[in-house]
Formats: C-alpha cells, sequence, structure tokens
C-alpha cells in the first residue's frame, strides 16, 4: 500500500511538471516604431508640460518679495537645564508683495519656533518666537538652527541659535 502511494504521488508530480503553458510562437516586438501621429502626440504634450511649468514659475516669481530679519545670531547666554528660554526676531517686509512665512523649522526638539500665521504686507513686520527648552543632561555649550522658508529669492533664511547650558 505504502509503494502505491508514493508511485501515486510521484504521477501527480510529473504529470503537474508536464502540464505546464507551452511557449508560443509569438515573437516579443524587439523595438517600437515611432510614427508622425505618435511623434506628434509626444511633442505637444511635452509642449503642453512646458507651458505649464513656465506659467506656474511666471505665478511664484510675480508673487516673491524680500524680507529682512533683525540679525540672525542669538547667545541665550549661561541658562540652565530644563527651563524655557524665549527670544523674538524681527521679520520686516522689505518687497512689494506680501510676505508669506510657509514653514519655520528646528534643527532639535528641544527649540520650538513659531511662525506669523498673516501675510506681512509691505512694510510692516512681524515676530518669529523661539522657545530654547534643554533638557536635563543637555549640558554644555548648544547651536542650534531655525529654518525660515518664504515667498522670498532665497527661499530659505536660516538663523543661530546658541546657549551655554548648566546644571540647576
Amino acid at each position: 500500500m505504502k509503494h502505491y502511494s508514493i508511485i501515486i504521488s510521484a504521477l501527480l508530480v510529473f504529470s503537474a511538471c508536464t502540464n505546464q503553458e507551452k511557449p508560443t510562437n509569438a515573437e516579443e516586438p524587439k523595438s517600437i516604431v515611432a510614427t508622425d501621429e505618435t511623434v506628434r502626440e509626444l511633442q505637444q504634450s511635452l509642449s503642453d508640460v512646458e507651458k505649464e511649468e513656465q506659467r506656474q514659475l511666471a505665478e511664484e516669481l510675480a508673487n516673491l518679495t524680500t524680507m529682512s530679519i533683525d540679525r540672525k545670531n542669538h547667545d541665550y547666554g549661561k541658562v540652565t537645564e530644563d527651563s524655557d528660554n524665549t527670544t523674538t526676531f524681527r521679520v520686516t517686509n522689505t518687497g512689494k508683495k506680501p510676505l508669506v512665512i510657509e514653514k519655520v523649522s528646528a534643527s532639535c526638539g528641544c527649540t520650538t519656533p513659531s511662525k506669523p500665521e498673516k501675510p506681512i504686507q509691505p512694510g510692516k513686520s512681524d515676530e518669529i518666537t523661539v522657545v530654547f527648552h534643554p533638557k536635563v543632561n543637555q549640558l554644555g555649550q548648544q547651536n542650534k538652527t531655525v529654518t525660515v522658508i518664504a515667498n522670498t529669492d532665497p527661499k530659505m533664511e536660516v538663523l543661530n541659535i546658541s546657549a551655554m547650558v548648566v546644571k540647576k
């Protein structure tokens, strides 16, 4: 009985291997031939993409402005661990279009910046507030950056903060 089950199993495996699909004689295309029509379609598509990119660039350039920040560096001096230390950077729109500060981000989780939520009109100013909160045992000289992204050229401005952190 054991021999029959082995033979039947072997036959099933053999028949499964021989029942595979046979390859067709249809050849895979070795190249794609471009017709005049497909070339025109591709050129039109590329032209449409280029026009859209130029339109977006022109729109972006039309909305650019300039800004000045009262200083690029702030030293908190000597601070204790696990303390809140706040400073503000004064941002002035020196251009002719509304200044939109899109994003303000810090290089470290111990630094929390906040940005103006409304556009700053030409000639007006607002503040970016930065809170530095060194963690327990985050001792010694600390140097962090705050990146400001706005509708200006250049698009990005980097602010530097530093502090000497001591034990409580």
